[in-house]
């Protein structure tokens, strides 16, 4: 199991857009993908539990990924948040 704590730097959050190439992203690998926002705890691969976490600018989200393929998960997922989501 790896974790990793990423910040939301895209000014918009994780709207539709944002939340839809994280969940393609996160389905691309076999692996459990949890994201964490202060106590509440989804599934990275469903489109409607990315949204209801409701991540605005700045907010801190904990990536917990668990499986074979947990280093290429983690390390695509926090892309995505290092790039602002391909939206700046």
């Amino acid at each position: 199991m790896v974790e990793c704590l990423v910040t939301i730097k895209n000014r918009a959050g994780i709207h539709a857009r944002p939340a839809a190439l994280l969940v393609q992203t996160a389905t691309q690998f076999s692996s459990k993908i949890i994201i964490e926002k202060d106590t509440e705890r989804i599934n990275g691969k469903s489109i409607m539990g990315v949204i209801s976490l409701g991540a605005t600018y700045n907010s801190q989200l904990k990536l917990i990924v668990e499986g074979a393929d947990e280093q290429q998960a983690i390390a695509a997922l926090v892309r995505l948040f290092e790039n602002k989501f391909q939206e700046e």
